[in-house]
């Protein structure tokens, strides 16, 4: 019995140490694959955090409405004074405010038309604004019949101060704004189809180009952050456009569009368009 019981043991120590055994092996697969080293991920880039750069833009916009009411009023009341030069002198000035933050009132519904609609652009018992005023002054030569027009004018721009404290202002907006602000200046304002009347077309562009250097202020931390260089291409090439307009300023404003030679309006053009290029990609560098 005693024998017996020692051989049952002894066979029951070795199922436990080949059992033990296999549970090794079993054992020593997963922590084997769990040692082989897994290529990590990627770190996602950090979201652009767009707070800061919409902020600074309402600001922006608000100021820039400020001094657009008051001008436009200032032009209102030299046009029911029937001070033609006053009005003449005032008009591109009063729209530079407008022109800068254009992208803004574009997204206010009728608003822009209201304001800018060229000739033709409406139906002519809807066309009111600049520029219905514009042909007014220029080839008309006279304020009168331009009274009503500018007083809607003025409330137009009220109203449109009254919605920028409410109006959304998002990445989207921002990241189109500039661009759409250079394409306005490629395809209407460089072609001198804009103020087919008063030919001061170069107050236009100069607005357009600096409110879009304005977006691109409050966005070129973020983009450094991406694509330093792009922020360096983009940096330079508003310089340049600045500097090819230098020549054609005069006292506080521009020299008329059709004071510039055709080569003149070329390289314009030139400029615009190389700085138009690197600005698109702003939008895919900051991932909207």
């Amino acid at each position: 019995m005693k024998s017996g019981l020692i051989l049952t043991s002894a066979i029951l120590a070795a199922s436990v140490l080949a059992s033990a055994c296999g549970n090794t092996k079993e054992a020593v697969q997963p922590s084997a694959v769990a040692s082989t080293p897994v290529p990590s991920a990627a770190p996602a880039a950090p979201a652009v955090d767009y707070t800061q750069a919409i902020d600074q833009y309402r600001t922006y916009v608000i100021e820039q409405c400020n001094a657009y009411v008051k001008a436009t009023g200032e032009f209102t009341a030299a046009i029911k004074a029937g001070d033609l030069e006053k009005s003449k002198e005032l008009y591109a000035p009063a729209r530079m405010y407008y022109e800068r933050i254009e992208p803004i009132a574009e997204s206010l519904g009728d608003l822009d038309p209201a304001m800018d609609a060229r000739e033709g652009d409406v139906e002519e018992k809807d066309w009111r604004g600049f520029h219905r005023i514009e042909k007014g002054l220029w080839m008309d030569g006279k304020t009168h019949g331009q009274e009503g027009y500018a007083d809607q004018l003025l409330s137009d721009s009220k109203l449109l101060r009254a919605k920028v404290e409410t109006v959304e202002i998002d990445s989207t907006l921002l990241l189109t704004g500039a661009v759409e602000l250079l394409n306005e200046v490629s395809s209407t304002k460089v072609t001198g189809e804009e103020e087919r009347y008063s030919r001061t077309d170069l107050y236009d562009i100069a607005a357009n180009v600096e409110g879009a250097r304005k977006i691109f202020d409050v966005l070129k931390t973020e983009v450094e952050k991406k694509d330093a260089e792009l922020a360096r291409t983009i940096d330079g090439r508003f310089n340049n456009l600045f500097k090819v307009m230098e020549p054609y300023k005069k006292g506080s404003g521009y020299v008329l569009y059709t004071d510039l030679t055709q080569d003149q309006t070329k390289k314009l053009s030139q400029a615009v368009d190389a700085l138009a290029e690197p600005l698109s990609q702003m939008g895919k560098k900051l991932g909207a």
